[in-house]
């Protein structure tokens, strides 16, 4: 193979969707994470396509050396790693919720990028474009019913800035594309055409930071987001200490239009990510 991509989590809808973009681009791509029934369902789907699909857990450092001495043996020198890993998590009140949750969602969606990291970032190619981690909602602000998620994405936040610092001494790039809610429908039996869309924009995304990290030091973290931003909402809360009695006068004086418009949208998107328990809304999103 030529320099290709590593995907990590390929079986998933977000992994999907990065090989799918890799594959648009015409990169070639070393998919892990499939079963062979979705082995076989990528050959199918892009039959000229130079992709490999490898059946490979990792779950451990050993599962993680493993896969790196399979990529060692396969031969192709690797441009980059996308590493979409996590798993499903019921929802529930952190408080209420027995140790072995929290301990679940960690080993789940933290531990495994930093054992694929410790095992592949040595193995890029000189002149990589370097390494992308893909997180979950709820690292910046709390995620009403899945505390536990919530915890371990700003756990990996924080990992990412560590290995990012790490990286960067030996001129190599981490970086990690934090999505601002969940992929709806994903976790479906067949994903929604919705879902798969989604997937490839947040594919196409990761790509795009991996070309623009090239001869660069990129920042840390990426917060993707096609919905209001938390900047935008927490500007409007700092202003509603001020606002309220103008907006008091303003009804004494007949006149409900206060507020401008976008300050009433953030009000809106934020009361509406409070009230649903399953979706964290647009609070996820950080610019850096």
């Amino acid at each position: 193979m030529p320099r290709a991509l590593v995907v990590l989590g390929a079986g998933g809808v977000v992994g999907r969707g990065v090989v799918e973009a890799a594959v648009e681009a015409g990169q070639a791509v070393v998919a892990v994470g499939l079963d062979e029934t979705a082995r076989l369902a990528l050959v199918a789907r892009h039959p000229t396509a130079d992709v490999v699909a490898l059946a490979a857990p990792i779950a451990s450092d050993a599962d993680a050396a493993a896969l790196a001495t399979r990529l060692r043996t396969l031969g192709p020198a690797i441009d980059g790693v996308v590493a979409s890993l996590a798993g499903e998590h019921p929802c529930g009140r952190l408080i209420d919720e027995p140790a072995e949750v929290l301990q679940r969602a960690l080993d789940q969606d933290l531990l495994p990028h930093l054992f694929a990291a410790r095992h592949l970032l040595p193995l890029l190619s000189p002149g990589a474009a370097g390494y992308v981690l893909i997180g979950g909602p709820g690292g910046r602000y709390p995620w009403a019913g899945y505390g536990h998620c919530s915890i371990a994405a700003a756990a990996l936040r924080m990992m990412a800035r560590v290995l990012h610092d790490e990286a960067a001494r030996h001129g190599q790039r981490v970086q990690l594309l934090s999505l601002d809610a969940p992929v709806a429908g994903a976790r479906e039996a067949q994903p929604t055409a919705g879902a798969s869309d989604k997937a490839l924009a947040v594919g196409r995304r990761a790509l795009s930071m991996l070309d623009a990290a090239r001869g660069s030091r990129p920042a840390p973290i990426l917060d993707y987001s096609d919905a209001m931003t938390s900047q935008v909402i927490a500007e409007a809360t700092a202003r509603a200490p001020s606002s309220r009695p103008a907006l008091a006068r303003g009804r004494r004086a007949g006149n409900d239009a206060v507020l401008p418009a976008r300050d009433l949208r953030a009000a809106r998107a934020l009361l509406d990510s409070i009230v649903s328990p399953t979706s964290p809304g647009s609070l996820h999103d950080e610019h850096r």
